[in-house]
């Protein structure tokens, strides 16, 4: 097991990134380069959370982290962009990124 595996924030990143998977299999209604971009944005959490993980120094870390942050609010922009245009159904499974996901504060001390 990886280190970055350990952690809780990786943990809730793969099972959001099922979700998004999961959701984007099944919509019909969403256009190609949208789905990609949700895709791409959603695995990107996952990937930068693992590589700043493996890395030495505090501030290449918080840079991982960082930019795996700015990953997660992409992905939340893009899924109030589908329910404001009703792509996203009332009881739908996926769930907006909780605040849990975020990196916790000592990624950046």
């Amino acid at each position: 097991m990886f280190d970055f595996e350990k952690l809780d924030v990786y943990q809730k990143a793969k099972q959001f990134n099922r979700e998004v998977y999961s959701f984007l299999k099944n919509s019909k209604t969403i256009d190609y380069v949208s789905k990609n971009q949700l895709r791409r944005a959603s695995l990107s959490i996952m990937l930068n959370i693992a590589e700043g993980s493996s890395r030495f120094s505090k501030p290449d870390r918080r840079n991982f982290f960082v930019i795996s942050r700015g990953s997660a609010s992409n992905v939340q922009l893009f899924l109030i962009f589908c329910k404001m245009n009703q792509f996203l159904l009332k009881k739908s499974s996926i769930v907006f990124i909780p605040k849990q996901m975020n990196c916790p504060e000592c990624c950046f001390e």
